[in-house]
């Protein structure tokens, strides 16, 4: 007899020896897997740890921590993925959307008055660059209805899947586009660009670990420094901001200070930073004026 308990301690104990995950991720991700193929709650797992399960139940969750046990990530394997309190659809085409990120979201939307005031007549018009499975756009669009949110990837892949979770998600302030960065946009003006861009150095051991094995390289790296693609995000932005319009770019734990230097150099004033849960320095900002 196999029960919850046994079953999701011994999927632990196999994810720490073979893929090296820290014991509390090798937990949370033998449970996702579980109540995936049972279909219950966290709670539910725990009310029943006990109960035996039956073996096509067995079967189907082997073969999915088989796949997992490989490498693949466990948002690929079941197709989605929570963020700012969504649930996203997510496949190999996209990045995998992470709470680091949700700080970009936090900080855009301090930006946003939550209802237009009498200064502001028409509707705050957001960017988000190489939204990849929408996942921040639509974190802002749904949490602020009356903006006039934008989102781009040169993905088609990631378009096709972003309008996808608009639609999943009745996302109806959200206008999607196939574009290099720029490139489809004209000489269109927003208030606020928002960016999650590739920011990992080209030979960044961490590429060929965990999770970004299977994810698209071109949304990860960037250069010898990983910067190549914030560079030129700074130095264009200017072009497509509005006059006091802000620059919220996303980046490595160690990268605030070199951002913060790019902003500046290309004009951006008021700069400062957002934290994420762990203190880290995640999303530096500017000002445009």
């Amino acid at each position: 007899m196999v029960t919850p308990q046994a079953l999701l301690t011994a999927a632990r104990q196999q994810l720490v020896q073979i893929l090296g995950l820290p014991a509390d991720e090798a937990r949370v991700d033998a449970q996702t897997l579980l109540r995936h193929v049972l279909g219950v709650s966290r709670a539910w797992l725990i009310a029943h740890a006990d109960e035996p399960l039956g073996s096509e139940l067995l079967t189907h969750f082997n073969h999915l921590l088989q796949r997992h046990l490989q490498g693949e990530p466990v948002a690929y394997i079941l197709g989605n993925r929570e963020f700012y309190g969504l649930d996203f659809s997510v496949a190999p085409g996209v990045l995998i959307p992470r709470p680091d990120t949700e700080t970009l979201v936090e900080a855009a939307l301090r930006l946003i008055p939550e209802t237009s005031t009498g200064e502001q007549k028409d509707p705050l018009r957001i960017l988000d660059l190489g939204t990849g499975s929408g996942a921040i756009a639509i974190a802002i669009a749904v949490n602020r209805p009356e903006a006039a949110v934008t989102a781009v990837d040169q993905s088609e892949v990631a378009v096709t899947i972003a309008r996808q979770n608009a639609e999943k998600l009745g996302t109806t302030n959200l206008r999607l586009l196939q574009s290099d960065w720029f490139s489809a946009l004209g000489n269109e003006h927003f208030n606020i660009i928002v960016s999650n861009p590739p920011y990992i150095a080209d030979a960044d051991p961490h590429l060929s670990q965990g999770d970004l094995r299977f994810e698209p390289a071109s949304a990860l790296a960037s250069g010898p420094d990983g910067l190549n693609d914030i560079r030129q995000i700074a130095a264009t932005a200017p072009a497509h901001l509005e006059r006091g319009g802000y620059l919220l770019l996303e980046h490595g734990y160690d990268q605030a200070e070199r951002v913060a230097g790019l902003l500046k150099e290309a004009g951006f004033t008021e700069i400062g930073h957002a934290t994420d849960l762990a203190g880290i320095q995640r999303v530096t900002l500017g000002r445009f004026l």
